[in-house]
């Protein structure tokens, strides 16, 4: 068995998976194929723009994201003062390279970009990493050309991407995927018992995301002894505030678009709970959001009947024929929904929260804890790392963030 590594220096998620991939294909038994690509190459093909433009909430989010996976992972990683760098000479003598000799010096390219700051465009420093070994063949240019066109014929998009067999996955964090179709065991955290701390979980009905998030918050929220807040959220109304499209799923590229949807069906299968994608979307969630703060415990049940059994929650008639199933009377709370000003006052409420604390999407889960700014993440696929914070982990980048917004 094999894992093929698609990568490109400039990337600094390409950078931290490089740290962890041999290692998890070790453990399996698996070899690791290296294959050098053009990053910008391949967004040409994808119709993707060479320079992605984000929130400021979401390059916040982002950058903490970045220097909390190296801190986890025990990683060196300095952010160049001039990047993105030029990386197509040291990506065409990568590709170069034997394959054998090819590992050893992409991880000395990786090193010299994310750690000592150097300029992988500059040949000197490119004669220096490759030791006078290994040089750019002339035909080196058309071999990269080649190998990206073949990286976005396979369906790729961005890098890191790891291709086990006929499945790939993108992104450091997609790692724990990466061992699953392995056939590794992904180890889980201990359960230890932390009292004090808060998980808010903010979250819209709207985001086959959030369904995954809340088969999954309640565990571990009990089992860090933590207490759960659901806080419902205006997830448009925060996106419109922050300068996000209003459904960030349909403004991806066709390729991104093919992926997200097979990664929802991947992580589905990760936590073994069922998932379809309603027929009606995007999802109008205004009324069930206040269903769930005047009756939290619907919560799931909401879910399940939007993102399991495929039902348009946003139809005021479809919800009261779920919260009658439930033996509830869904007449009067659906007319409650649609009146009471309390509920209003809330559902806006915690979206401003949201927005002030430094949400960029949903869901996004804070661990609050006495004394402290609320800690955020966003995604269900950090719940990892939500599981840590709630047991003390109090990231570097975030404390060093909180000492210079003071």
């Amino acid at each position: 068995m094999k894992v093929e590594f698609f990568f490109d220096i400039v990337c600094p998620y390409a950078y931290l998976a490089s740290t962890r991939i041999e290692a998890i294909a070790a453990q399996a038994s698996a070899t690791v194929e290296w294959k050098p690509i053009l990053l910008g190459g391949l967004f040409k093909h994808v119709g993707a723009p060479q320079a992605p433009s984000m929130s400021p909430a979401r390059a916040r989010m982002n950058l903490l994201d970045m220097q909390r996976f190296a801190e986890a992972w025990g990683v060196e990683l300095k952010m160049p003062s001039a990047h993105p760098r030029r990386s197509v000479e040291a990506m065409r003598l990568l590709i170069s390279t034997p394959p054998e000799h090819r590992a050893e010096l992409a991880h000395a390219l990786f090193r010299a970009y994310w750690v000592e700051g150097r300029d992988v465009a500059d040949p000197s420093v490119l004669v220096d990493l490759a030791g006078g070994h290994f040089i750019a063949r002339p035909e080196a240019r058309e071999a990269l050309i080649a190998a990206t066109a073949e990286a976005a014929a396979l369906g790729l998009f961005g890098v890191p991407a790891m291709r086990v067999g006929d499945r790939f996955f993108w992104g450091q964090d997609r790692l724990e995927l990466v061992e699953a179709a392995l056939g590794l065991e992904v180890a889980k955290p201990g359960a230890r018992q932390t009292p004090g701390a808060t998980l808010h979980f903010f979250h819209d009905f709207s985001s086959p995301f959030s369904y995954l998030a809340s088969t999954q918050v309640e565990r571990v929220a009990r089992e860090a002894g933590a207490a759960l807040r659901l806080r419902p959220i205006l997830l448009g109304a925060l996106f419109r505030e922050i300068g996000t499209p209003d459904v960030p799923l349909l403004s991806f590229n066709t390729v991104k678009q093919a992926y997200y949807l097979r990664d929802l069906t991947d992580w589905a299968d990760h936590w073994k709970v069922p998932f379809r994608f309603p027929d009606v979307f995007p999802l109008r969630t205004v009324l069930p959001l206040r269903l769930a703060l005047a009756v939290p415990e619907l919560t799931s049940i909401l879910y399940r009947a939007a993102w399991v059994e495929g039902r348009d929650i946003g139809d005021p008639l479809v919800l009261e024929a779920v919260l009658n199933e439930q033996f509830l009377p869904g007449a009067a709370l659906v007319k409650r929904a649609q009146t009471e000003d309390a509920l209003k006052a809330t559902l806006r409420e915690n979206t401003a929260e949201a927005i002030a604390w430094g949400a960029c999407g949903a869901p996004t889960f804070a661990v609050v804890t006495d004394g402290q700014r609320p800690l955020l993440f966003w995604g269900q696929d950090r719940l990892g790392q939500v599981t840590e914070a709630l047991h003390g982990w109090r990231p570097r980048a975030d404390a060093l963030a909180e000492g210079e917004s003071r």
